[in-house]
């Protein structure tokens, strides 16, 4: 488990254990712990990684505070939880035989107003 926030957030995102054991198939929660160490509400989103990319295919988030915008007041400290699992078909890919690590990490983006992201082939 990683974190990531680019140089010009203010926002705090870590980890709450760096390494987890998770069976396929198996539901498992993690939780990242975020800060606010302004003295302005911050409202961002945050995108995750997972790292081999080919593993990604069987990770599967049920709920996660990357779902939504997070309002993090002056000061505040909050923990968010990611509920998740991995495909049980992950054991059975031989593309996945060598793989015994899965890193999931995310980056906290700040919202900034009136800003709309464009999606591809869309206007």
């Amino acid at each position: 488990m990683r974190d990531t926030t680019p140089p010009h957030t203010a926002t705090e995102l870590q980890a709450m254990a760096v390494y987890m054991y998770v069976v396929p198939g198996e539901t498992a929660l993690a939780f990242y712990k975020a800060k606010n160490p302004t003295n302005k509400p911050i409202i961002g989103i945050s995108t995750y990684n997972i790292v081999p990319f080919e593993a990604g295919q069987y990770f599967n988030k049920i709920q996660c505070f990357c779902f939504e915008e997070q309002r993090l007041n002056p000061s505040e400290e909050v923990d968010m939880p990611v509920f998740f699992y991995i495909d049980p078909e992950f054991d059975t890919d031989p593309r996945m035989a060598n793989v015994d690590t899965i890193t999931l990490s995310y980056t906290f983006f700040e919202a900034k107003d009136g800003h709309k992201l464009s999606l591809p082939g869309y206007s």
